[in-house]
């Protein structure tokens, strides 16, 4: 039986990015995922600590001409409430940063990927699913739809909300549900976009205005089903005279293109992220709506943290007690950000007064005060930074002062 140092299964975004990051750690690498048969037409924002992972990897200057900076992000009351929060806008410029992240088509990250993981020498593609998986205390082995079978010192699941991987180390989840439905799509405009990205908050929740290269913009629009339903099936161009509307015209003329899409709205997270030989990643271990741009940048800081614990010392074997290390390690950040992005999103769907009072006090508060404001937007880049920066920070205006 061959056998490789760690196997990933899955595919994806998240699978595709661990097996090129691991191989090139110094591990031999089994990838078993098939090739992506249908197109994405979805986009993905990342923020500026997963722009320099991809770049520490060599993918990103080959993303970049597909990519959009996100200079500034602002947030807009597009609710009829009494309690109406003021507009609040983050610029990257006040974190010393020329962009926040960037935005770009997922199918380009995704042909990157697939280049970049034929080409490496220490992956090995197995293109059928993962039929059976057998986990002990020295390995794990798996074997493929095709029939090969294989064993790896260590296994990571990034084989999406229903793992097998996960199933099969017993792990449970917790599931929960919103009364929401997100529409996807991306539209051209007649005015420039200036790399700003608008998010109205509205009643159903967010609708969120992410730039593309040229005058282009992506969307996710959350909705209540029954209107999104109704809403999809519009012909495109009273959907974009929709779309304008409740953009208050600021990027002109909206043109929807092909292939909207609409997505239910849904919670998952993993009793634990890993044991033993295994460790989950992605949307194998976690899933939450489509808000503030973490979901893909959570499952890369999954696989930096995978990097740290199982490429530190590749020459030596991979710890049996590796999938414990991941799981302390990711808890924290995994908690943190499930939970925030969870109370934003009830907090637009509650009626009830001292909630819409909380929340329009906090941004109040945001848009009032520069210091926690660029607190903040550290956090929101990089979990930690905005803490790490205080001493810095404090230096720098101890400086000033003296000048």
């Amino acid at each position: 039986m061959k056998t490789f140092e760690i196997a990933v299964i899955g595919g994806g975004l998240a699978g595709m990015i661990a097996a090129i990051a691991l191989a090139r750690g110094g591990r031999s690498v089994a990838l078993v995922a098939s090739v992506a048969a249908k197109e994405d037409r979805r986009t993905t924002a990342l923020m500026d600590q997963s722009i320099r992972f991809l770049d520490r990897l060599t993918l990103w200057d080959k993303l970049r001409p597909a990519a959009a900076p996100l200079t500034s992000m602002r947030i807009i009351d597009g609710t009829d409430r009494l309690l109406r929060a003021p507009t609040t806008t983050f610029r990257a410029a006040e974190v010393g940063l020329d962009a926040f992240g960037y935005n770009f088509p997922n199918k380009a990250l995704t042909d990157i990927l697939e280049q970049a993981t034929a080409g490496e020498g220490n992956i090995s593609r197995f293109t059928d699913m993962a039929e059976s998986i057998e986990i002990s205390a020295e390995s794990v082995s798996i074997t493929v739809a095709g029939g090969d079978t294989f064993a790896a010192d260590f296994a990571v699941g990034a084989d999406g909300r229903g793992s097998k991987l996960r199933e099969t180390s017993g792990i449970g989840v917790r599931n929960w549900s919103y009364p929401q439905s997100a529409m996807v799509m991306n539209f051209a405009h007649s005015l420039p976009h200036q790399n700003i990205s608008s998010e109205f908050h509205t009643k159903h929740g967010p609708f969120t205005q992410v730039p593309l290269p040229g005058s282009r913009s992506s969307l996710v629009w959350v909705q209540d089903p029954a209107e999104a339903a109704a809403r999809i099936e519009l012909p495109l161009a009273e959907l974009g005279r929709l779309v304008e509307a409740q953009m208050q015209s600021m990027l002109g003329k909206v043109d929807v293109e092909e292939g909207v899409q609409l997505w239910p709205l849904s919670g998952m997270m993993a009793h634990c992220f890993g044991k033993g030989r295994i460790a989950l990643i992605g949307e194998a271990a976690h899933v939450f709506p489509p808000i503030g741009a973490q979901g893909l940048n959570l499952s890369l800081r999954d696989i930096m943290a995978l990097v740290d614990i199982l490429c530190d010392r590749a020459e030596l074997p991979v710890p049996a007690d590796a999938g414990d290390s991941f799981d302390r390690k990711r808890r924290g950040d995994i908690m943190t950000r499930t939970a925030s992005v969870d109370l934003l999103n009830r907090s637009l769907l509650s009626d009830f007064l001292p909630v819409q009072m909380l929340r329009a006090a906090s941004l109040h508060i945001l848009s009032a005060i520069p210091p926690l404001r660029n607190l903040v937007m550290r956090e929101g880049i990089e979990p930690g930074r905005g803490f790490r920066d205080i001493p810095d920070s404090l230096k720098e205006k101890l400086k000033r002062k003296k000048a």
